[in-house]
């Protein structure tokens, strides 16, 4: 499996993992606002963007081990590794399997906990649809409560370019990603046994991650920040990037 990246920058490495359902494409910003602070490396995750789905099962641990070949790939031993929303679940796989190559983990907009069972039936539903349908329950169910009350209400290039997106995603891409979510153990002991820093992100109008959740982590890892992005629902790094950019960048520079 060779996942599609798109990178910029030089500095330290910082690999950033797209939420469900979009692409490498959604950190058009961070790739052209972090430059100058660290090299930024956005992979599509598998069935996503550019990359091939594979005949795999639907697994985080197998979207983690794409990501460790990938940093194999460019040679690079150790990175920052985080993610948005599904991006952080993949993280959090990656911090099971790969915990030797952290530098750093950034988590944003995403859960520690396991999905109760409504929650999985949920994402069962959906993958079965998308499948016999295609993407218009994505429009219809999952993109209204992605974006923030601010964002909704003021940015209507975001809510755009975010519709957009949805409406590309690849029908089988979604469906396994959508299992591979359900399937996902608790991770709550993974962040206690975390070595590395880790900053967790969360915007302030995010109600599918709120940020309760997000204090949780912070508290459960050794050496947590939290940063809150304000006028962001649960895509902050699209609804207010250059917030989002700024605390990236603070943490990285504060990195040994």
């Amino acid at each position: 499996m060779r996942l599609y990246s798109r990178s910029a920058g030089s500095g330290t490495p910082v690999v950033l993992l797209h939420a469900f359902p979009f692409s490498s494409a959604m950190w058009q910003a961070q790739r052209e606002g972090l430059a100058r602070a660290c090299t930024v490396i956005t992979p599509d995750l598998r069935g996503f963007g550019g990359s091939p789905l594979g005949d795999d099962a639907p697994s985080l641990d197998v979207m983690a081990d794409d990501v460790a070949r990938l940093l194999d790939r460019e040679g690079i031993e150790r990175a920052v590794v985080g993610g948005q929303s599904m991006g952080g679940y993949v993280t959090m796989a990656f911090c099971r399997r790969h915990a030797d190559r952290l530098l750093g983990v950034i988590l944003a907009d995403t859960k520690a906990a396991a999905d109760p069972a409504p929650a999985r039936e949920n994402r069962e539903r959906i993958a079965a649809a998308v499948l016999r349908d295609g993407p218009a329950i994505l429009v219809d169910e999952v993109l209204p409560p992605q974006l923030g009350a601010t964002t909704a209400r003021r940015r209507p290039m975001v809510s755009g370019r975010v519709r957009g997106l949805v409406q590309s995603a690849p029908p089988p891409a979604v469906a396994w990603a959508q299992r591979a979510m359900a399937a996902r153990p608790d991770s709550f002991d993974t962040l206690r046994a975390l070595t590395a820093p880790a900053l967790v992100i969360v915007g302030d109008e995010d109600e599918l991650s709120p940020r309760a959740d997000a204090e949780a982590m912070a508290e459960a890892v050794p050496d947590g920040r939290l940063a809150v992005i304000p006028e962001a629902g649960h895509l902050s790094a699209m609804e207010n990037p250059e917030a989002f950019n700024h605390a990236v960048a603070d943490f990285v520079r504060s990195l040994p």
